[in-house]
């Protein structure tokens, strides 16, 4: 297993090839709750009120400017769902899966 939440994101300018199906697929695996949709890693998170919708939000936008990669956010009363892709390869790249995992490890504090 590969723990992808303990890993650094690598700038992406292009240039590089995105992840085949096959591995995106094969890497969902060690993501809890992501499914793989129209080319994103997409995972809607759910809390119990607006005040820790936002927290999460707050702390998505924290681990965004660390990794500085930054996924699509919809923002609900008591939910949030987040999409990744790495648009300057317009497909998937480990960096997509080490932003989620960071994600996953928030929920369970």
């Amino acid at each position: 297993m590969m723990d992808f939440s303990k890993k650094k994101c690598i700038p992406c300018e292009g240039g590089v090839s995105p992840m085949k199906e096959e591995e995106v697929i094969k890497n969902l695996e060690e993501l809890i709750g992501w499914s793989y949709i129209d080319g994103y890693l997409v995972k809607q998170f759910d809390f119990k009120n607006y005040d820790e919708t936002l927290s999460f939000f707050n702390a998505t936008t924290w681990i965004s400017k660390i990794e500085d990669h930054h996924p699509d956010i919809l923002i609900k009363y008591d939910s949030c769902k987040i999409s990744y892709k790495t648009h300057a390869i317009n497909g998937i790249s480990e960096n997509d899966f080490i932003c989620a995992a960071k994600l996953n490890r928030i929920q369970e504090i």
